[in-house]
């Protein structure tokens, strides 16, 4: 589905990456941890076309896209949540996942718009609220909800439990246990290191720009030397 082959990606005299690569398959949820700045958000940012990578290929399903434009992946099947949502807050939920949906035909956009309040409950109630007024969770499910307007085939999520109180998170590892298992294909930033390898098919270790480890979500979330090295403790929190 998603292949990264050797992607530098620089910000100005300062490298980020350094030849990371890594693939994920289709039906897969795949975990991207590590410390601060790892240069996680980078490598999503990378893929999404939000950021044009200095040497390396990105590829989905056997299409080099490489440096595409963020609307042209959308179309192709790509969707980023960002770190910290950024939904539209003047909007209502409704307006904002009108937007998700914005490259779709009007007739599918209908819908998944019909169906969206099905996937996410909470959102139902708030149908026609500003999303500003929403609970961070809330807002974070709105953030998915907006995404998979476009049906994407492969599904990007930076830090989606950042900033959430514990029930909260709860909430969410919920949600992407939902998600996984409908099929989804997923790549996944987060935090809570050990909690999203136990979750994931497989995961990578990220440090420095470059991918240190990978495996199975359960063989890197049971190596506690691994975590001591890398990430400075085997911890549920404060990974990212």
């Amino acid at each position: 589905m998603l292949e990264v082959d050797q992607i530098t990606t620089r910000y100005g005299a300062i490298t980020a990456l350094h030849g990371a690569s890594l693939e994920v398959r289709e039906g897969e949820l795949v975990a991207l941890v590590g410390p601060n700045g790892a240069g996680k958000t980078t490598l999503l940012n990378t893929v999404a076309g939000l950021l044009r990578p200095a040497s390396g290929t990105v590829r989905l399903e056997g299409n080099d896209i490489t440096g595409a434009e963020p609307a042209r992946l959308v179309r192709a099947g790509l969707a980023l949540v960002p770190e910290h949502r950024r939904i539209f807050k003047d909007l209502t939920v409704e307006e904002n996942l009108r937007l998700g949906g914005a490259t779709v035909p009007a007739g599918e956009r209908r819908s998944r718009l019909a169906e969206a309040p099905e996937l996410f409950p909470v959102l139902k109630a708030k149908w026609n609220t500003a999303a500003g007024f929403l609970s961070g969770g809330e807002a974070q499910q709105l953030a998915v909800a907006r995404a998979l307007m476009s049906n994407p085939r492969l599904l990007l999520l930076d830090e989606p439990t950042l900033g959430l109180a514990p029930t909260l998170i709860d909430v969410v590892f919920e949600l992407l246990q939902r998600l996984r298992e409908q099929g989804r294909t997923m790549l996944v930033v987060e935090q809570n290191a050990t909690r999203i390898l136990r979750l994931a098919d497989r995961g990578y270790l990220l440090r420095t720009g470059r991918i240190v480890a990978e495996g199975t979500g359960a063989e890197l979330a049971a190596d506690g030397a691994l975590f001591d090295s890398f990430i400075g403790g085997h911890a549920e929190g404060g990974t990212a």
